[in-house]
């Protein structure tokens, strides 16, 4: 038996009566944001922003898989009004959060690799603190109603598990990309990710109809 909250998400779930005109000129800043840097060919900053934007997509698919398998509830669910709820737990507004924090948080990384932050290389320090903050804007959205949380073990007294399993992983992706020395390998592994989760959009949305 669904939760409430779960029922909520699920009757507007891909409902275009929700469609407000504020996500063209939101998509709009995305679309600036990543044209401002292919202009200064800064090609490792965006395709960071895709892996991470990638990895959100991959958490949102698995997310609305445990609904489909447990008819209870999504590991978090999106209930709350929106332009447009995509899947259970994403909407509109969030997908297009996600295109921007990646560019975001991977333009304050130090030039040097190697340098370390309390002991702690600058990227698993950065990775850390950012998905602490970000598992406090959830805690603070949780609390307002609009992004809810069914089971004990994914909640306000277990954050621990959001920042590993939910926002850790996109960081360390994103600066992995940057990283690389290849624009080769950077192009193949975002495109990995991004196919990846095509193909599942494919077959648990479009065929299956689980998602």
């Amino acid at each position: 038996m669904p939760t409430e909250a779960a029922k909520q998400a699920l009757s507007v779930l891909r409902d275009p009566l929700y469609f407000q005109w504020y996500i063209i000129p939101i998509f709009v800043i995305v679309i600036y944001v990543y044209f401002a840097e292919v202009a200064k060919r800064n090609w490792s900053l965006a395709l960071a922003g895709l892996a991470f934007w990638g990895m959100d997509w991959f958490n949102e698919i698995w997310n609305g898989l445990v609904f489909h398998f447990t008819q209870y509830a999504p590991v978090w669910g999106t209930p709350g009004k929106s332009a447009f709820v995509i899947l259970i737990g994403l909407n509109i507004e969030i997908s297009l959060m996600f295109a921007i924090l990646g560019i975001a948080c991977t333009q304050i990384l130090p030039k040097d690799k190697s340098l370390k932050i309390l002991g702690i290389p600058n990227r698993l320090f950065l990775a850390v603190v950012n998905s602490i903050i970000c598992v406090i804007v959830e805690i603070l959205l949780n609390l307002a109603g609009v992004l809810t949380w069914d089971y004990s073990w994914w909640n306000i007294s277990a954050p621990w598990l959001i920042i590993l399993l939910g926002y850790l992983p996109f960081f360390l992706v994103a600066y992995w990309v940057y990283d690389m020395e290849s624009r080769k390998k950077q192009i193949i592994t975002v495109s990995t990710i991004l196919s990846f989760n095509a193909i599942c959009l494919v077959i648990f949305g479009v065929i299956l109809r689980w998602i």
